[in-house]
C-alpha cells in the first residue's frame, strides 16, 4: 500500500500554480462529446489521469481514432459507433460510467461498463432507472444498481423528467440520451447543478436550452455536431486544496492559473471567502467556459461557516473545506449533503473519522455534520481509496504533519498533487 508522510509547513509560502491538474469533468466530456461530431476534435491540456484516460480508451473502443501527444489529443469519430469486443472499463470514475450510460443507451449494440472495486459498489440506479423509463435496456447487479452494467442500446422515447436529486452526472446522462430520443425532451432539477454539459454541447451546436421556468429543453440531433476545439482549463476542485492551504498557513498566498470561473464550480471558494480568506477572481477569456486566475491569501484566523445551500456546486470540495472548518473559530456545519455518502467513499464518515483521529470534535448527521474548530494534530489517515479524502488530509498535514494511507487513488485525478505540495513542505512517499 502506498503511503505519504506530510511534514508541517515550516514557513509561509507564495505559490503560483500554473500546473494544476486539468479539469476532470471537462476532460471526461471532451472524450465523449467528440463522438457526437463527424469531424476530428482537438483537445489541448487533456487531464492525463487514470480515469480520464479510461474515458479516452473507451472512445477508441467504440471506433474513434485517438491520437495523443502528451496532453494534446485529437479524436476522429467513426461514421457509426461500433459494438466493442471487450468490456468498457471506467476505472474509478462515476462520471465516466454514468455519462456513458446515457450516451450508449441510444446506440445500437451491446455494451458492458465496469470499473474498479470502489466504482462497482457505487449506486447507478439514479441514472439506470430514468433511462429504463424512456426505453433503455440496462441490467446489472442488484437489478442494475451496481456495475458491471450491461446495456443494449436502441431507440429512446422523448421524456419530461424532474430529478429528485441535483446531480450533474444524472443531468448529463439524461441530456445525452435525449439527444438520441424521438422528440424534444425536458429535464429539471431543484438547483441547477454544474452545467459543463450544457455549455459544451451548445458550443458544439446542440439545441439545449434553459427555459425561464427552470426546465432544460433538449432537441434531438438532426445532424452531427461541430467538433470540439478546446483548451481544458485547470480544475477549480483540484486547485481548492491549495486554496485551503493558503487560507490556513499564516502569511501565505497562492495563485491558481487558467482555471474555470464557471459560477457552478467556484462555490467552495465563495464559502472560504465567507470564512475570512482574501480571494480575487480575474477573468481572462470566455468561450466554452469562463477562464481566469484565482488568488487566495491568508487573512487571519478563519471563522466558522454554515453550508446548507447550493450543495451541488461544491459537493466535491466539501472534504477540503472541512479542513478549513477544523481550524476555524467556532462550530461550522454542513447540511443537505447526503450525496456525500455515495461518492468514492462515504465522505461524511471518512471526513469525520479522519478529523476525530486528528483530535477535532465533530457531530454526524445523516445529511451532513458539524465541526468544532480546534487544533489539528498529526494522525494516520485511511483514505478508503478516495482521492479527495487523501488530498484533503495531506493539506491538513501542513498544520502538524500527517500520514496518509492508500494514496494510489490520487493518480486518478491529480497525478502531480504531491509534486506541487512538495513546493510547500517536505513530502515522503
Amino acid at each position: 500500500m502506498k503511503t505519504a508522510q506530510i511534514a508541517p509547513a515550516a514557513k509561509e509560502f507564495d505559490l503560483i500554480c500554473g500546473d494544476i491538474a486539468a479539469d476532470k469533468s471537462i476532460s471526461h466530456r471532451c472524450a465523449m462529446f467528440s463522438l457526437l461530431s463527424d469531424h476530428p476534435s482537438h483537445i489541448r491540456n487533456f487531464l492525463l489521469g487514470e480515469d480520464t484516460l479510461n474515458s479516452l480508451k473507451i472512445a477508441s473502443q467504440l471506433g474513434a481514432e485517438v491520437k495523443r501527444e502528451g496532453s494534446e489529443v485529437w479524436i476522429t469519430p467513426p461514421a457509426k459507433l461500433t459494438e466493442p469486443d471487450d468490456v468498457l472499463d471506467c476505472g474509478n470514475a462515476g462520471t465516466g460510467m454514468r455519462l456513458y450510460c446515457g450516451l450508449l443507451a441510444g446506440i445500437d449494440g451491446s455494451f458492458v461498463l465496469t470499473g474498479d472495486k470502489y466504482l462497482r459498489h457505487r449506486p447507478m440506479n439514479r441514472v439506470v432507472k430514468p433511462l429504463r423509463e424512456i426505453g433503455a435496456k440496462i441490467d446489472g447487479r442488484q437489478n442494475g444498481n451496481l456495475a458491471p452494467l450491461c446495456i443494449r442500446g436502441g431507440m429512446l422515447k422523448a421524456f419530461r423528467y424532474e430529478s429528485p436529486i441535483d446531480s450533474a452526472q444524472v443531468k448529463s446522462a439524461l441530456i445525452l440520451a435525449a439527444l438520441q430520443a424521438d422528440g424534444k425532451s425536458y429535464y429539471k432539477e431543484e438547483l441547477l447543478s454544474r452545467d459543463h454539459t450544457e455549455r459544451m454541447l451548445q458550443g458544439m451546436g446542440a439545441e439545449v436550452r434553459l427555459l425561464e421556468d427552470g426546465w432544460i429543453e433538449i432537441t434531438p440531433l438532426g445532424a452531427p455536431l461541430k467538433p470540439l476545439d478546446i483548451t481544458v482549463p485547470a480544475d477549480p476542485s483540484s486547485g481548492f486544496f491549495f486554496a485551503v492551504a493558503a487560507a490556513i498557513v499564516p502569511g501565505s498566498s497562492v495563485i491558481i492559473k487558467n482555471v474555470t470561473l464557471n459560477p457552478t464550480r467556484i462555490e467552495a471558494y465563495k464559502a472560504l471567502e465567507r470564512m475570512g480568506a482574501k480571494i480575487e477572481y480575474r477573468l481572462k477569456e470566455d468561450v466554452y467556459e469562463p477562464i481566469g486566475d484565482i488568488q487566495i491569501s491568508y487573512n487571519g484566523k478563519l471563522k466558522a461557516v454554515d453550508v446548507d445551500s447550493r450543495i451541488a456546486w461544491l459537493i466535491d470540495e466539501l472534504p477540503a473545506l472541512s479542513i478549513a472548518m477544523a481550524v476555524a473559530e467556532g462550530t461550522s456545519s454542513v447540511r443537505n449533503a447526503a450525496e456525500l455518502r455515495v461518492k468514492e467513499s462515504d465522505r461524511i464518515t471518512s471526513v469525520l473519522n479522519g478529523l476525530n483521529a486528528c483530535s477535532i470534535k465533530t457531530v454526524e448527521h445523516e445529511d451532513g455534520y458539524e465541526i468544532i474548530g480546534g487544533m489539528i494534530h498529526q494522525a494516520v489517515i485511511d483514505s478508503h481509496g478516495d482521492h479527495r479524502i487523501a488530498m484533503s488530509f495531506a493539506i491538513a498535514g501542513l498544520i502538524d504533519g500527517m500520514k496518509i494511507e492508500d494514496i494510489a487513488c490520487i493518480d486518478t485525478s491529480f497525478p502531480n498533487f504531491f509534486e506541487i505540495l512538495s513546493q510547500i513542505t517536505k513530502v515522503e512517499l
